[in-house]
This record gives structure tokens, C-alpha cells and sequence, in this order.
């Protein structure tokens, strides 16, 4: 039997724009999904400079979402990808007209999972704020469902995350983020979809960049630093309550391209 060819991928660096800042069109209510409140937190902060068209009205960290929202963006940091149960679920609730799935693995078959478990669109974490809010409002008016950015293109390294002032890069503390939630390197490869040799180089460099030398020191630094999932709902008027000014939180990726490629094996 054929398989059914994927959407057409938009190219970013060219094409689709995002509307003017004007408050025309309809502005979209968007749930942050994820199980970290730094992670869920610095999507907002993101955000912030759209609100004339993206509306935050709430952070769920392993939470069902309870307002109605237009989109749930289901960040996939330290979670499982959205061809699981998660994105699953969070499609079959009532009040979540689409989810979107917000993720670094970009392969073809994973994405085509994800649409067929639910997903209504698919977008990288390699773009900038800009096009992710283009992203957002095309899914929603039934426009292009996967953005995945331009081959060849630096990516971007937005938000924030668990250890980022200590130094840690995304990679880095989303694979010390499993290894404290108890999860084996090979768990942590099926997870994150890296392969298990990119899981080893991430965690010998995350030890160097954190000062400890086994898998057990690892796990109390994490558990002493913010990287066990948090449980709790935040609503729209506490989002921004403890931000201060808006800042730009799109910055060129200064990880490797392709750590797939680097076989050192880490001590775990």
C-alpha cells in the first residue's frame, strides 16, 4: 500500500509571513505544554513580543489544560515525541482544538506518526520566534502543518531550560533531565530520538560542564538544580508575573549540527 506523501514543507527563510502587528485577524489562545516550568516559562517570554495575535493563557506542567484553547504546543523537552500517548491525550481533550507538537527530531516517519496520533501540525525548534508564530497561525487557518525550516540553515536556539546558567546547552540538560528522571542511556536515545552514541557525548560534556564523574553524582546535582518534572497549572495573570522587560530569546545554536557523528563514549 502507498503512503500518503507528507504536507508540503514551508520555506521559512522565505514566503510565509507572519502578519502585521496591527491586531488584525484572530488572535490564537495557546496552552504550553511541558513538564518543566523553565522550559514552558521561556516559550512564553518568546511569545511575549506577539501577543497581538498569540494569546498565553496558560502553562501545563503535567496538568490536563483546562481553558479552551485554539492550540496546546506540546514542547517535547525531556518528554516523549508525539507519536505517544501524551500528544494522544492531549488531542482527545475537549478543550484543545489543535495540538502542536514542538520538537528537535525531525524525521519523516516520526513526524507522520505524530500527525496520525493527532497532532494537527508539527513545527521545529530550530526557528525563531517570528516563524513560530507564523507556524501557529498557519495550522490554524489550514495551512501547511509541518515547519521544519531550510536544510543548511543555522538553527536557532530559543527559550530556556533547566541549567542553561550553568552553562548546560539544550541538548545537553534535556538528556541530564532523563538521566535524573531515571531513564537508561538507551532509554533516553529512544526518547530523544539521538542516536546512542550522541547520548554518551552529551553526557560525558554535560558532566564536564557540571563538575561530576558518574551517572549518581549526576542525578543529585539534577535533583538539586531544578531537573526533576515540576506539577502544577499556571494561569494567564501569573505567567508574567515574575518576567521582567522583554528580551530576544532567539540566539544561532552553538551545538554541533550533527552530534550523531561524534562517537566518544561517556562514562555513565
Amino acid at each position: 500500500m502507498t503512503e500518503t506523501p507528507l504536507p508540503a514543507i514551508p520555506a521559512l527563510h522565505g514566503g510565509v509571513k507572519a502578519p502585521p502587528a496591527d491586531g488584525g485577524g484572530k488572535v490564537q489562545r495557546v496552552a504550553l505544554v511541558n513538564d518543566y516550568e523553565v522550559v514552558v516559562r521561556g516559550l512564553a517570554a518568546m511569545l511575549r513580543s506577539y501577543q497581538d495575535v498569540i494569546q498565553v493563557v496558560e502553562l501545563d506542567l503535567n496538568k490536563p489544560v483546562a481553558e479552551v484553547v485554539d492550540v496546546a504546543l506540546y514542547d517535547t523537552f525531556a518528554s516523549t515525541q508525539g507519536d505517544r500517548a501524551d500528544v494522544h491525550d492531549l488531542a482527545g481533550n475537549p478543550r484543545v482544538s489543535r495540538v502542536v507538537v514542538y520538537s528537535w527530531a525531525l524525521d519523516d516517519a516520526l513526524i507522520r506518526a505524530a500527525i496520525a496520533n493527532g497532532a494537527s501540525g508539527y513545527v521545529s525548534k530550530g526557528i525563531p520566534a517570528r516563524q513560530l508564530v507564523t507556524a501557529l497561525q498557519q495550522i490554524c487557518a489550514g495551512g501547511p502543518k509541518i515547519w521544519v525550516g531550510a536544510q543548511g540553515k543555522t538553527a536557532i536556539l530559543a527559550g530556556d531550560w533547566p541549567g542553561r546558567e550553568e552553562g548546560l546547552t539544550a541538548r545537553e540538560s534535556e538528556v541530564l533531565a532523563l538521566i535524573t528522571q531515571g531513564l537508561s542511556n538507551t532509554q533516553i536515545a529512544d526518547r530523544t530520538h539521538l542516536s546512542i552514541n550522541s547520548v554518551k557525548t552529551y553526557i560525558r560534556s554535560a558532566y564536564r560542564r557540571i563538575g561530576v564523574t558518574s551517572r549518581t553524582e549526576a542525578v543529585l546535582w539534577g535533583v538539586e538544580h531544578g531537573f526533576r518534572p515540576d506539577r502544577m497549572r499556571v494561569r494567564e495573570h501569573e505567567i508574567h508575573a515574575l518576567d521582567g522587560p522583554a528580551q530576544n530569546t532567539d540566539a544561532e545554536a552553538h551545538e554541533g549540527s550533527h552530534p550523531e557523528q561524534q562517537t566518544d563514549v561517556a562514562g555513565a
